[in-house]
């Protein structure tokens, strides 16, 4: 059965089909082709017993990701430095591929989509985010900016910032980026040699290109059903109007769709466990790991957690429950799975 944690947070549609899993007699591994510093260790949580290879270019990334897991008692990773443009690099065939904000930093995305299909089992499901013209106006006038000015490392880019004014468009570019949490995501941001930007049409063109088929979009606000969010989407770039980076699931050959069916079981996200257990007493805000606003959990909402801690059948909820686990679903605090 596939990993909690490939089902994407996007609205509940209790309709929807769940996705079927393909004939795995063991836990599909997962790839993350690109995994940075930080994605490893939540991944690992959410996915106990479920063997997880990080790739990343950068070594130095690798090491604090690899600290990060060690350090909270996850060693069942295996961090391989490499490119994913390089046969020789994470062999073999996974069920689950999380490339977020990778492709569009290559030379060519289309061979690098193809390269990750190749690494997808049948039945696999893979992520990808890529930037969306229409959410990158401000950062790409900023990068253009930098270029100009000679700007090339995040010391230099950190004080230009410390300097500038209240509501400056500098300012503005890395909050309108979502990536300026730290030295890392600045210079991917804002100081990255190569990014790419895609319109919706050239983005599903190139998914055309491969034998992958479209799932179910999962950034902001997006409708469950794909083609009909293609269609919000041009609409929105047609109008000049605010448009998110895109987050598409993909599969490959799938069996069946994506969403919530009443057969599907539903469990606290792992990595929620200590946080809504009984002896916790002030209200918990959880960081938005997913760029978007989580709920606040005051002491009735961790005991409304408390009962998916071990997986319950959507059928046992009732319509009342449902409502009320609908935006624990789209935070990913409560994960539905078959």
């Amino acid at each position: 059965m596939p990993a909690a944690a490939v089902f994407p947070p996007t609205p509940r549609r209790w309709q929807t089909p769940a996705y079927r899993s393909p004939p795995w007699t063991s836990p599909p591994p997962i790839l993350l082709a690109g995994c940075g510093s930080f994605s490893p260790y939540p991944t690992a949580v959410a996915n106990p017993g479920v063997p997880v290879t990080a790739l990343d270019l950068s070594a130095a990334n690798l090491r604090r990701a690899r600290l990060h897991a060690w350090m909270h008692g996850r060693f069942g990773i295996s961090f391989e430095q490499g490119d994913l443009m390089d046969p020789a690099a994470a062999q073999g065939e996974y069920g689950f591929i999380d490339s977020f904000g990778v492709i569009h930093h290559l030379a060519d995305p289309l061979a690098g989509l193809r390269a990750l299909e190749r690494r997808l089992a049948p039945g696999g499901i893979l992520r990808l985010m890529v930037y969306s013209r229409g959410a990158r106006r401000v950062v790409e006038s900023a990068r253009r900016a930098l270029r100009f000015a000679g700007v090339r490392d995040v010391a230099r880019l950190k004080d230009l910032l410390r300097r500038s004014p209240p509501g400056a468009r500098l300012s503005h570019a890395v909050e309108a980026s979502g990536e300026g949490g730290g030295d890392a995501g600045l210079a991917d941001a804002l100081l990255h040699p190569r990014a790419r930007i895609f319109s919706i049409d050239e983005l599903m063109a190139m998914v055309g290109e491969t034998g992958l088929v479209p799932l179910r979009f999962a950034h902001s606000r997006a409708l469950a059903e794909p083609g009909a969010e293609v269609v919000r989407l041009r609409g929105l770039e047609q109008a000049g109007e605010p448009v998110p980076n895109f987050v598409l699931y993909l599969g490959r050959e799938p069996r069946g769709g994506c969403g919530l069916a009443p057969d599907a079981l539903l469990m606290l996200n792992p990595a929620l466990r200590h946080d809504v257990g009984v002896l916790r007493l002030a209200p918990l805000a959880v960081p938005p790991r997913l760029g978007l606003k989580n709920p606040v959990l005051g002491f009735a909402d961790r005991r409304f957690l408390r009962r998916f801690s071990t997986p319950l059948p959507v059928s046992a909820l009732t319509p009342t429950d449902r409502e009320r686990v609908g935006p624990f679903l789209d935070a990913l605090f409560v994960i539905p799975f078959r």
